[in-house]
């Protein structure tokens, strides 16, 4: 009994460390954005870049392209590359060059393939034939409101800033699994990249846009560098730190799309995601079994030595995580999807505890209709299938 004891109070006692995360990840994201929106945005807008690589379209390809088209800024032009011109994605580009003649459009294609990661040898491509010093990338499923260009640029007005990346909101088609990811980013995602920041400083990148300068893009080795690389995002923002750059999170956030899916499309989507935060920060992925309040609070509930202590456990767990979520997700970013969805939090908490596990075990992934192994953070692929 006494060794079931000490037990029950080891449990009762690590089942504390999710609700303390919570607590932190609150204060984080009071900290960032009451900071960020007192700031004043400093008037710093040269020319930029903006780089595209995309893949075949989504539901919302033509409103997100146009999204670029919008900018209130002076000069810019926009930039798109594709696998090959047979592409859907070409079609669309070509519509969204009628419907904005007044703005500088290319389409480019036949990318050098130096690597695996065919998105990073299309942005080595991009970065190349781009004529600005300042460039601006961000995935095909990205929309943007027609401040961004300006939130994003205006940090490089101290030169000691390297990159600057978002946050992002969801736009998602009625679908459980769409809705599951786009929750799990604004509700839990962004509370541990608001945690890292506060603790020990962003030295990461965040994919949906991500923006630099090309003398610093030469100071790691370009693209061409990433282009083995699974975690492209992430590898930007940590090479340019240890260059010496500032990495920033921006105050404006862009919005990503979340396409409806099947369950096996979720779910490799989603263990895609978590073997990549195994690989590039092995410690931060397994100390993530510390911030998984709803299996701790069920296991402190199962050992309670009373119904009323499981309960609170239960119920802190409830209160605290819907707050963060809250705090983060819509107050700081604005996720409107979020706000709607709240409700689904515990589910996607229950689920996201399978897909980490699921992200232990093993160094396969599936992007984009091909599937790879990854040795050291670089992707070999294994074999070609049919999505």
């Amino acid at each position: 009994m006494s060794h079931l004891s000490i037990w029950r109070v080891v449990i009762l006692l690590l089942a504390i460390a999710p609700l303390a995360y919570y607590l932190v990840a609150i204060l984080a994201a009071f900290r960032f954005f009451r900071r960020e929106r007192s700031k004043p945005l400093p008037d710093f807008t040269p020319p930029v870049s903006v780089l595209k690589p995309v893949h075949g379209v989504d539901f919302a390809s033509l409103e997100n392209f146009s999204s670029f088209c919008r900018q209130d800024y002076p000069e810019y032009e926009i930039l798109f590359c594709v696998n090959e011109m047979s592409d859907p994605a070409v079609a669309v580009v070509q519509t969204v060059m009628s419907e904005f003649p007044q703005r500088r459009i290319r389409i480019l294609s036949g990318a050098a393939q130096f690597g695996a990661n065919r998105k990073v040898n299309n942005l080595a491509l991009l970065t190349k034939e781009a004529r600005y010093e300042f460039v601006a990338q961000s995935d095909g499923d990205v929309r943007v409101g027609p401040n961004y260009l300006r939130e994003v640029i205006a940090p490089f007005a101290d030169p000691d800033v390297g990159v600057v990346s978002c946050f992002y909101r969801g736009v998602a088609q009625p679908n459980l699994g769409a809705e599951l990811e786009g929750v799990g980013a604004t509700s839990d995602f962004f509370a541990g990249a608001l945690v890292a920041g506060w603790l020990e400083g962003t030295t990461f990148a965040l994919g949906a846009s991500v923006a630099t300068r090309k003398s610093w893009l030469a100071k790691i080795g370009g693209y061409e560098a990433l282009a083995k690389l699974l975690a492209d995002d992430y590898e930007i923002g940590n090479r340019i730190h240890k260059a010496g750059g500032k990495v920033l999170l921006s105050r404006e956030p862009v919005w990503t799309m979340y396409p409806a899916q099947t369950l096996k499309g979720f779910w490799e989507h989603q263990v895609r995601w978590a073997r990549t935060v195994r690989m590039v920060r092995p410690p931060s992925f397994f100390g993530l079994i510390f911030t998984h309040g709803l299996p701790w609070a069920l296991l402190a509930a199962a050992v309670a030595p009373a119904t009323w202590v499981g309960a609170v456990y239960l119920s802190a767990y409830l209160i605290l995580r819907l707050l963060m979520a809250w705090i983060v997700g819509v107050w700081g970013v604005g996720d409107e999807l979020l706000k709607r969805k709240l409700w689904i939090v515990p589910l996607r908490d229950a689920i996201h505890f399978v897909v980490w596990i699921g992200g232990c075990v093993s160094n396969r992934v599936s992007w984009g209709g091909v599937e790879y192994t990854i040795h050291n953070g670089e992707m070999e692929e294994v074999r070609s299938f049919s999505p």
